[in-house]
C-alpha cells in the first residue's frame, strides 16, 4: 500500500510538471537596481528545492544535537541486554549448584550498572553457599537501600542465612522487620518464622505460625499434623513441674493427646513429676482408643496407689492381646510392685519369650535379686546389656 501511494504521487508530480512546463507565466523579482525574471515553473522548482534543503539541514542539526542522547540510550539498551543475559547465567548456575559461576555472573551485572538489589542478593546467596561469609555480608549491605521491593527480598535472605547459622534471634528480628514494613500474609516469611521458632524451642509460637499457615493453605495437611505433634511434644518436655505439665496437657486437643508418641511422652513426664495417677488415666484412655504395644509397657511404671485395680485392667487387655510383650512386661512390673513374685516371674518370662527386651531382662534381674538369686540376677543383667548394646 505504501509503494502504491509513492507511485501515484510520482505520477501526479509528473502530470503537474508537464502542465507547469507549458505555463507561459513568469515571476519578476525586483531589487533596485537589479531585476530578475524567471519562469513560474523554475521559481516553483527552486522554492521547493530550497524548502527541501532547509528541512534536511534542520533535521541534520537536530540529529547532531540528539546524537549524545541517542548514543547514551543505545549504550543503556546494550548494557540492559547484557544484564538480562547475565541474569539467565547467574540463575542457571545457582540452581545447578555452580555457586562460584553464579557469583561471577552477578558481579559482572553489577559492574554493568544494574541498580537493583537482585544481583547483589543472588551474589550473597552464592557466597553463602560457598561459606564466604564476609563477601556475603558485603553483598547484602550493598543491597540495602536499593529499590523498595528489594527490602523484603533482602530481609528474607538475611533470615535464611541466620537460620542456617542457628542465630534464631537474629532471624526472628529480620522477619519482624518484614512485618513492621507492612508486608502481610507472606508465606515465605511464615515458613522461615516456623523454622526459627522450632530452632529456638518457642513451641507456642510454632503452634501459632502453623495456625496461620493452615488458614492460608500454605502447608500440607500431613506435614501440619506432624509439626503440631512435634510442637506438643516439645511443650511437654519443657515443663518443669506437675502444675505446668497438667495445664499443658489440658490444652492439647484430645485427638493429639491419644497419639502414641504424645501419650508416651506425657506419661513419662507425669511419672517423673509424681503424677502417676494422671499418667495411668492418660494411658488407659489412649490404649482404649487405640492399642499400642510400646505405650502399654509404660503402664507398669505407674505407681498410682491402687496396683490391684491396675492389674485387673491390664488382665482385661490381656484377654484380647495375650501375645503382646509390652503388656506382659507391664503386668510383670505391677505384680512385682505388689510382691506377687510368682506371677511377676511368669509374666516377665512370657514377655521375653514373646519379644526379648532390655526392659524385661532388667526387671527379671531386679526380681532375681529381690528373691536372693544373685547368679540369676547377673545372668539377666548380662542379657539386658547385650540387647542394649545390640
Amino acid at each position: 500500500m505504501k509503494y502504491l501511494a509513492w507511485i501515484l504521487g510520482l505520477f501526479a508530480a509528473a502530470v503537474a510538471l508537464s502542465i507547469a512546463s507549458q505555463n507561459p507565466a513568469y515571476v519578476l523579482l525586483v531589487y533596485p537596481p537589479y531585476r530578475i525574471e524567471v519562469s513560474f515553473t523554475l521559481f516553483i522548482a527552486l522554492l521547493l528545492l530550497t524548502f527541501v534543503s532547509v528541512y534536511a539541514l534542520v533535521r541534520l542539526i537536530v540529529g547532531v544535537l540528539q546524537l549524545p542522547a541517542f548514543v547514551r540510550k543505545f549504550r543503556i539498551a546494550r548494557a540492559q541486554a547484557k544484564i538480562r543475559k547475565l541474569l539467565d547465567e547467574e540463575l542457571g548456575a545457582f540452581f545447578e549448584g555452580r555457586y562460584a559461576d553464579s557469583e561471577k555472573a552477578a558481579t559482572r551485572a553489577i559492574k554493568l550498572g544494574d541498580t537493583s538489589g537482585f544481583h547483589r542478593i543472588i551474589a550473597a546467596r552464592s557466597a553463602h553457599e560457598l561459606r564466604e561469609y564476609k563477601k556475603r555480608d558485603a553483598y547484602l549491605s550493598a543491597a540495602e537501600g536499593k529499590e523498595e521491593g528489594d527490602s523484603t527480598m533482602r530481609l528474607m535472605t538475611t533470615g535464611k542465612f541466620l537460620l542456617d547459622q542457628h542465630d534464631t534471634r537474629g532471624a526472628l528480628n529480620a522477619l519482624q522487620e518484614i512485618r513492621d514494613s507492612g508486608v502481610k500474609n507472606h508465606l515465605g516469611a511464615l515458613s522461615l518464622e516456623l523454622k526459627a521458632n522450632q530452632q529456638a524451642g518457642n513451641w507456642d509460637e510454632v503452634l501459632n505460625v502453623l495456625y496461620q499457615l493452615e488458614k492460608r493453605a500454605g502447608i500440607d495437611a500431613t506435614q501440619l499434623s506432624q509439626l503440631r505433634q512435634q510442637a506438643w511434644l516439645g511443650k511437654i518436655r519443657q515443663q518443669k513441674d506437675l502444675a505446668g505439665l497438667t495445664y499443658c496437657l489440658k490444652s492439647i486437643p484430645a485427638d493429639y493427646k491419644r497419639r502414641g508418641k504424645i501419650a508416651a511422652a506425657a506419661a513419662r513426664a507425669l511419672i517423673q513429676h509424681g503424677g502417676d495417677s494422671l499418667a495411668q488415666q492418660l494411658l488407659t484412655d489412649s490404649l482404649n482408643a487405640q492399642w499400642d504395644s510400646e505405650l502399654v509397657a509404660l503402664y507398669g511404671d505407674c505407681k498410682s496407689g491402687d496396683a490391684v485395680a491396675q492389674i485387673k485392667q491390664a488382665e482385661k487387655w490381656l484377654a484380647q492381646n495375650n501375645q503382646d510383650a509390652g503388656l506382659l512386661l507391664a503386668l510383670g512390673k505391677l505384680c512385682f510392685h505388689q510382691q506377687l513374685w510368682g506371677k511377676a516371674q511368669n509374666y516377665l518370662d512370657a514377655s521375653t519369650s514373646t519379644a526379648p527386651s532390655h526392659a524385661a531382662y532388667t526387671a527379671l534381674g531386679e526380681l532375681a535379686e529381690r528373691l536372693g538369686k544373685p547368679a540369676e540376677a547377673l545372668k539377666y543383667r548380662q542379657q539386658a546389656m547385650a540387647l542394649k548394646a545390640g
